[in-house]
């Protein structure tokens, strides 16, 4: 027999709880366990949920998000149809940052770029770069995955990314990508790509407006670094 919530104590359980005190007052554990309804032979939904919040390399709701769905169908208590609920809800929680971050974003702004893309790229354990095709006016023309790569290297090339532009009309580019490793810091590639396109850029008349690099709930602006300079033009 699965143990349910309904084997808790009526203060224990997460849908009570919740309605008594408001979602605010549930754990992590809880939160998740409200989703799953029921655990496993000898074993709550709250026990089931601390288990997925505990598995090695994954670990909190920072980790939640990166657990590949085979890994939860791996656990005992979890089948196909909870593994892909559960990949749904972190998928859910993704499109609830950006839309959130959304509202805020302003292509001439890094930090609000990088809120923008923190939550879907910083659980990507291959480096992706996206390039942001921009009108005169900084309005969005087109969003492309230029690059998906190796763990430890994006290579883009620069023709790539100007044919793209030039189809749209675009004038200002912005490049983002992240480090699976989480430290946004840029490396010698990084640079060196970055200064390809600029000057590439620059010989077509797209000014590359910055170059922003995701990691683990932090990010590196290369014009914030002073590595690409700051606009000059309105």
């Amino acid at each position: 027999m699965k143990t349910t919530m309904k084997d808790l104590h009526e203060t224990e359980r997460p849908y009570e709880k919740c309605l008594l005190k408001g979602a605010g007052a549930l754990t992590d554990a809880e939160l998740l366990a409200a989703v799953l309804r029921t655990g496993s032979k000898g074993e709550t939904a709250v026990g089931l949920a601390g288990r997925i919040l505990k598995i090695p390399g994954y670990e909190g709701l920072s980790g939640f998000g990166k657990i590949p769905l085979e890994r939860f169908r791996e656990m005992r208590g979890i089948g196909k149809v909870k593994a892909v609920q559960l990949k749904c809800l972190a998928e859910l929680a993704v499109r609830m940052s950006k839309a959130a971050a959304r509202e805020r974003l302003c292509f001439d702004t890094p930090a609000t770029i990088a809120d923008y893309y923190m939550e879907e790229l910083r659980r990507e354990e291959q480096e992706e770069l996206i390039a942001l095709f921009l009108d005169t006016r900084n309005r969005l023309l087109r969003e492309s995955l230029i690059f998906r790569g190796t763990v430890n290297a994006s290579p883009a090339s620069p023709r790539e990314i100007f044919v793209e532009a030039l189809s749209v009309h675009a004038v200002r580019l912005v490049l983002v990508h992240n480090h699976p490793s989480g430290d946004p810091a840029p490396s010698r590639e990084d640079l060196q790509m970055t200064e390809r396109i600029r000057s590439a850029g620059e010989l077509l008349g797209i000014r590359l407006l910055d170059h922003i690099i995701i990691g683990d709930n932090r990010y590196s602006s290369l014009r914030e670094r002073g590595i690409l300079p700051a606009r000059t033009d309105t």
